[in-house]
């Protein structure tokens, strides 16, 4: 899922947030945070859809469906 990570990084910079500042509103650490954006693991279903609704973005949009 390599356009997950990138799309997350690029949506947490344009919103000026930290890995630690988004990791407390999504319920996750930083550490897991940088690991989704460097594509060392994968967010579960109910994480992608806070971070969708966080960013104001699909849930296809963030996982590379669509555009």
């Amino acid at each position: 899922m390599k356009v997950f990570g990138e799309r997350l990084k690029e949506l947490r910079l344009e919103s000026k947030l930290t890995t630690k500042a988004l990791g407390k509103k999504v319920g996750v650490s930083d550490t897991t945070i940088c690991r989704w954006e460097l594509n060392q693991c994968e967010a579960k279903a109910p994480e992608i859809v806070k971070l969708a609704q966080l960013f104001k973005v699909s849930t296809d949009y963030l996982l590379g469906v669509e555009d």
